[in-house]
């Protein structure tokens, strides 16, 4: 890491065109969604190295927590909130159902839809489960006071409506559609 700072430095001497973090190359705006990035890649390391003691993926365990939310969710409906594709849903269920967590029934309404539910298996791990993404939400949270995160929490919350707002149902890396209000 150093290096590469180090070369980085170097160019900028070398090539004075080249932005860098003394010309404003790295706002504070970057410097916050990168923390962001970093936080929520730190958490996403904890929870894989939590879950592989049940040898269950994060996604799995995600997965288990949304069908334990709703149970009879589709898989499509899965894949939504997972932000996955229909087909990796798909394989990830079928582990789970190998794993005797998961069962798939077909929808009374229409035969071609799968329905998920749990299996007493899943049910009787749950709660271990629990524990897991507990002492990992303390390890995270615990110099941080409740108000601290009420105020995250709407921040974060703001931010993702600007988002969504601006993006709408685009696919990521589109650009977004210009307002009416901006149109000439």
């Amino acid at each position: 890491m150093d290096l590469i700072l180090q070369s980085v430095m170097m160019s900028e001497r070398s090539n004075p065109i080249l932005p860098g973090p003394r010309n404003g190359f790295l706002p504070d705006s970057d410097e916050f969604v990168f923390l962001m990035e970093e936080v929520s890649r730190k958490l996403r390391r904890r929870f894989d190295a939590a879950m592989a003691r049940f040898e269950l993926t994060r996604t799995q365990w995600r997965a288990l927590a949304y069908i334990y939310r709703t149970p009879g969710i589709t898989q499509t409906d899965l894949a939504k909130c997972l932000e996955l594709e229909r087909a990796s849903v798909g394989h990830v269920v079928d582990q789970l159902e190998k794993m005797a967590f998961v069962q798939r029934r077909a929808a009374q309404c229409d035969r071609r839809i799968w329905e998920l539910h749990l299996m007493s298996r899943a049910i009787e791990v749950l709660p271990q489960l629990r524990v897991e993404a507990d002492r990992i939400y303390g390890l995270l949270l615990h110099t941080v006071s409740p108000a601290e995160i009420r105020m995250m929490r709407s921040s974060l919350a703001k931010m993702s409506g600007n988002l969504e707002s601006v993006l709408g149902g685009a696919a990521v890396g589109a650009d977004p559609e210009p307002s009416e209000a901006s149109s000439p």
